[in-house]
């Protein structure tokens, strides 16, 4: 009997995969590697696409302006070819569209939201999470401070005036920490303790920081700040930070004034000896401003401050001595105390306003205490701010001033539609779309619009091909 040749089959190169999530019930994992992300999103874009998340898309001419590929390749430290800034530009998406809760009960797939995010998949919390953790604090640090610098260039905030104050963000985590109390009628909870720094012109962020709920104001606030300092690079005096009386503390207020370019100015607390020593200044000290409205600046240096000396800002309503009401505020500089206590300090009161309207945004509650992830989390939140930010100023008023919940609702989650491919272009169809002549007027001819700014039409996530709408 002849004997058979045992030829040895060449062995396959091992294939990265990921978890999916494919539907509520269905999960599995799947090949990313970069060959099959590219065959599977082509054939995907072949197959065409139909669902109502393709409002997604209108942020993709957004992304290509800002430059947020480049910033989310430069975090991930992989070749953009990889899965990694993919999942990441899936946190920014999934950010905009204000979701909550484990992506198991989102029912994101096969709606069209994978494809925006250059995917043909829908990563599981896991897979997320696994990304997350394998980026340090400072690498998200770095990643705000390079999306505030492309947002400074682009003139998204001018950084003359800015709001300091922190947003304790309530965590159901089971770990032993120290509890917060929100307000005062208010039962003491879990927290997250986070703080941002708010450009009060433009009602646009500047940077967050983040930490346990056993951060002090005087630990948290310089990382902050420092931020702030590399995105705006104000010269000295050049740019205030208005805050609440929770900064009123030596230490930061040292710190502030010796190691940082900011002018800093905080209300001071109403206390029955400080309202006695503004009782005993002596009257021609105070200038009047306008009937019942005088300011008086002394000197003025907090106790345990070894800088100084400071200056108070002391404000005087009333006509009648015996009806006089005083409240004092202190500077690190002589400033003009009429617009510094007319405008800038109520314009600090926008930062609530921001709160308000972006909080569903990722920044209303903390799903983990491990801030490394929290820390990218909201990181991944701020670049979708300022993608929606734009898309803003082109919807104009009213749908500009819309809370981010309410804006996901009607254009994210809103428009149904289809997408193709012609020839070297992803064409994204909308039926019926609300506002669909303003929309049409921004976003049809997308390539040759962007060309004119500039910017190169084509969409690295998406194959290198251009991206185009159609309204009917």
């Amino acid at each position: 009997m002849a004997c058979k040749k045992n030829y040895q089959r060449p062995q396959r190169q091992p294939v990265t995969q990921i978890d999916t999530q494919r539907t509520r019930n269905r999960c599995w994992a799947q090949p990313c590697d970069p060959t099959s992300l590219e065959r599977d999103t082509r054939q995907l874009l072949a197959n065409k696409v139909s669902g109502n998340l393709l409002g997604m898309f209108l942020l993709v001419p957004e992304h290509l302006r800002l430059g947020t590929w480049d910033l989310v390749c430069g975090w991930a430290r992989t070749p953009a070819a990889q899965v990694e800034p993919r999942l990441a530009l899936q946190l920014v998406h999934e950010a905009a569209l204000c979701v909550t809760g484990v992506r198991e009960a989102r029912s994101l797939a096969h709606k069209g939201f994978e494809l925006a995010n250059g995917l043909p998949f829908l990563a599981t919390d896991q897979a997320v999470h696994k990304l997350l953790d394998a980026h340090t604090v400072a690498e998200a640090q770095g990643l705000q401070v390079t999306l505030g610098q492309l947002r400074k260039e682009r003139g998204h905030f001018d950084g003359l005036v800015l709001a300091c104050d922190p947003h304790d963000l309530r965590s159901h985590t089971a770990r032993d920490t120290q509890l917060q109390r929100r307000r005062e009628d208010d039962k003491p909870c879990k927290a997250t303790q986070t703080s941002f720094l708010l450009d009060v012109h433009t009602l646009q962020p500047v940077c967050c920081t983040i930490g346990s709920s056993a951060v002090t104001i005087a630990q948290a606030t310089p990382p902050l700040l420092s931020m702030g300092a590399r995105i705006l690079t104000p010269l000295p005096g050049q740019a205030l930070v208005v805050a609440d009386c929770l900064h009123l503390v030596a230490e930061l207020i040292d710190h502030i004034h010796r190691d940082t370019p900011f002018d800093f100015l905080v209300p001071m607390a109403n206390q029955q000896s400080l309202d006695k020593r503004w009782r005993s200044l002596p009257p021609e000290l105070f200038t009047g401003q306008w009937p019942g409205y005088s300011t008086a600046t002394i000197p003025y240096t907090p106790a345990n401050c070894k800088a100084g000396p400071f200056h108070a800002l002391v404000q005087r309503c009333g006509e009648d001595p015996d009806d006089y009401h005083f409240k004092a505020f202190l500077s690190t500089t002589d400033r003009d105390p009429v617009p510094a206590l007319t405008v800038d300090i109520p314009d600090r009161w926008h930062i609530e306003e921001f709160y308000n309207t972006h909080q569903y945004l990722g920044w209303k509650r903390a799903g983990t205490l491990n801030l490394n992830v929290r820390y990218g989390q909201m990181s991944m939140a701020l670049i979708a701010q300022a993608a929606l930010h734009q898309l803003r100023q082109r919807l104009g008023a009213p749908m500009a001033n819309w809370d981010a919940r309410h804006l996901a609702k009607e254009i994210l989650h809103g428009l149904d539609g289809d997408v193709r491919v012609q020839g070297d272009t992803v064409i994204v169809t909308y039926y019926n779309a609300r506002n669909g002549e303003l929309l049409r007027q921004h976003y049809e001819n997308t390539p040759e619009k962007l060309a004119h700014e500039g910017i190169d039409p084509r969409v690295p996530w998406l194959c290198g091909l251009k991206l185009d709408f159609r309204f009917k």
